[in-house]
Parts: C-alpha cells; sequence; structure tokens
C-alpha cells in the first residue's frame, strides 16, 4: 500500500471490565494491520476531532437497561451535529457486552449510525453473559476485518 496512512478509531466504555477487554481485543485484531493506526479511546474521552481524524469506526458498549451505555450516547450526541456533512458513509461497527441479548443496544447505536450517516460493514459481536475465548477471538478478528477493509479500501 501506498499514500498516507488510513485510520481506525475503537470506541467505547466499560463499567464491568467486560467491553474493556472486547475493546482490548478489537485493538490487538486492528494492529495486525500495520498500514493501519488504531487508536483505542473511552467514550468520554473521545471527541469531534477523532472522529474526523478515523477512516473507519468501532463502537463498543455495555447493555445497559436494554440500550447503549449513556458514555456512548453521550460521544454520539457531543460529534452528531459537528459532524454533520464531514463523515458521511463512514464505515463502522458494533461490539456489544449484554446481559440479555444485546439487540436493544445494537438497534439503538444502529438507528443513530444511519441518521450521521455512517455505514455498517461487519456483523456485530455480542458477548451475551460472561465473557470467553471465542468472543475475544471473534473481537480480535473484527479489529482485524475493519482494519483491512479501512487499509485496501474495501468499505
Amino acid at each position: 500500500m501506498t499514500g498516507p496512512r488510513k485510520h481506525l478509531l475503537i470506541v467505547y466504555h466499560s463499567q464491568t471490565g467486560h467491553t474493556r477487554a472486547m475493546a482490548r481485543a478489537t485493538l490487538r485484531g486492528a494492529r495486525r494491520v500495520i498500514e493501519v493506526e488504531t487508536r483505542l479511546k473511552m467514550a468520554l474521552r473521545a471527541g469531534l476531532d477523532d472522529l474526523l481524524w478515523a477512516h473507519g469506526l468501532l463502537l463498543g458498549t455495555p447493555e445497559n437497561f436494554g440500550y447503549m451505555s449513556g458514555a456512548l450516547k453521550n460521544f454520539l450526541d457531543r460529534t452528531y451535529y459537528p459532524a454533520q456533512g464531514q463523515i458521511g458513509g463512514l464505515p463502522y461497527a458494533v461490539f456489544v457486552s449484554a446481559g440479555n441479548d444485546g439487540t436493544g443496544a445494537l438497534n439503538s447505536i444502529e438507528r443513530i449510525a444511519r441518521g450521521y450517516p455512517l455505514k455498517p460493514v461487519c456483523d456485530p459481536v455480542i458477548a451475551r453473559g460472561e465473557l470467553n475465548a471465542a468472543i475475544l477471538q471473534s473481537c480480535e478478528e473484527l479489529g482485524e476485518t475493519m482494519a483491512s477493509g479501512v487499509a485496501w479500501g474495501v468499505f
């Protein structure tokens, strides 16, 4: 690959550490793709500059009351209007640590993502209950897939 390096942003929130472990697994996978620079940011610390820097986006959240975390919603709220007209079609994917089925959190993210508009490019990874090696492996694969797609312009 020639030209400027591409960028992947991973934004997440974690209370118990489950979503943090998933985020770190996505980072491990993404870092296998040396053509892409990856940033891992907690949702309350990520902002518009991070979003505008990115060529791809991974969003991670616990399922809270059948919804995304307040911190991830805060990131989306803070960046939505300022990003209008600047990130249309940005590829994204989601990972969720769910106590139930995760669909409420996923649906809420997808609804907001359509408004940006962001482009969904990979199936979500949803950990239902406790984390295990298979889920973390799926997160690594998600990170590597996103980074590869960003690097080679697949998305």
